[in-house]
């Protein structure tokens, strides 16, 4: 898997020209891209989530479209219209701004429920149906939404059947003052976005999506991420659990996170470290764990906690 972990390089110095000392969250959306996964960013205003979507399309010679949500948003203004051909007597198609390989689908949560719920056959069924047409979308394809906190005025929150079409969940947060100080340096004449360029091609991405189905995961390791997801429908301080499909998004995600790391085979290790990004927006808390001011972040670290990790000798001599 060293071609892998070679072009994930490539790509991660790349963007890390524009996105500084956040080489964790670029890997996380780099994870997410591997495994046609869709990227969920919430984080304050200014902190860089939408160059993070323009330096990753840009790096990857993908064609990148931004979405602005705003309340008054229709969900004709996602997907497209039909429109009427006076010349040829025809309806034809004008594709929405849904239809490119990265969207940027900034401030997501100011946009209503109907006009969120436009993106929920894009995300899941990789095509956008308008007046009864199904129109494929192309490949690969990325929503990348970035949303800033819910109790920011003027906001409304996703619903829980969207959130969990997000196969990760990543926050940015605020730079070192090292890192801020790089930030002036770098943008003193001009922003580095703007002279950023491709060191891969679309044909890539797609050939690593392939790569990574191939990661070998052990009987062990599929056990403990059932353990993990099963568990948070069992613990007290949760109302609502993560699904079967937190549970496959631990298990491709883990697969991706391997082959950026140069293995052919997936560690309990890499299952940990993407369980609060694969899980925690998929966790509904209870009453009293708000009261508690307890977060999903906290009650995952107890759920893994309890969790048994598998053996490292057996994962290593199944892997071999």
């Amino acid at each position: 898997m060293t071609d892998l972990q070679t072009f994930a390089e490539k790509v991660i110095g790349n963007v890390e020209k524009v996105i500084v000392g956040k080489r964790e969250a670029i890997e996380l959306t780099l994870i997410n891209l591997f495994c046609q996964g869709h990227l969920l960013i919430e984080d304050v205003p200014g902190v860089g989530k939408t160059m993070l979507a323009r330096s990753l399309a840009g790096s990857l010679g993908c064609t990148l479209s931004r979405i602005q949500f705003t309340p008054d948003m229709l969900p004709s203004d996602v997907t497209g219209v039909s429109i009427f051909n006076q010349v040829s007597r025809e309806f034809e198609f004008r594709a929405g701004p849904i239809m490119s390989q990265v969207v940027l689908a900034d401030e997501i949560n100011r946009a209503t429920p109907k006009t969120q719920a436009a993106l929920l056959e894009a995300m899941q069924e990789q095509q956008v149906t308008v007046d009864g047409i199904t129109h494929p979308l192309p490949q690969p394809f990325m929503v990348l939404a970035t949303q800033n906190p819910i109790e920011y005025e003027g906001t409304f929150p996703l619903p829980e059947a969207q959130l969990d079409r997000f196969l990760l969940r990543i926050t940015l947060g605020y730079p070192s003052a090292a890192d801020e100080i790089r930030v002036l340096e770098s943008q003193s004449i001009q922003h580095p976005v703007e002279t950023l360029k491709p060191v891969a091609a679309a044909e890539d991405v797609l050939k690593a999506q392939r790569d990574v189905k191939q990661i070998f995961v052990a009987d062990l390791i599929k056990k403990y991420i059932v353990d993990l997801t099963r568990q948070t429908r069992e613990q007290g301080d949760v109302y609502l659990g993560a699904s079967p499909r937190g549970s496959l998004a631990l298990f491709r995600a883990s697969r991706a996170r391997a082959a950026i790391q140069g293995r052919d085979f997936v560690l309990p290790d890499d299952v940990k470290g993407l369980v609060p990004a694969c899980l925690g927006h998929r966790l509904i808390l209870g009453p009293a764990a708000r009261l508690q001011d307890l977060n999903t972040t906290t009650v995952l670290e107890e759920i893994m906690d309890k969790v048994p990790v598998p053996g490292a000798d057996l994962v290593y001599s199944q892997a071999r």
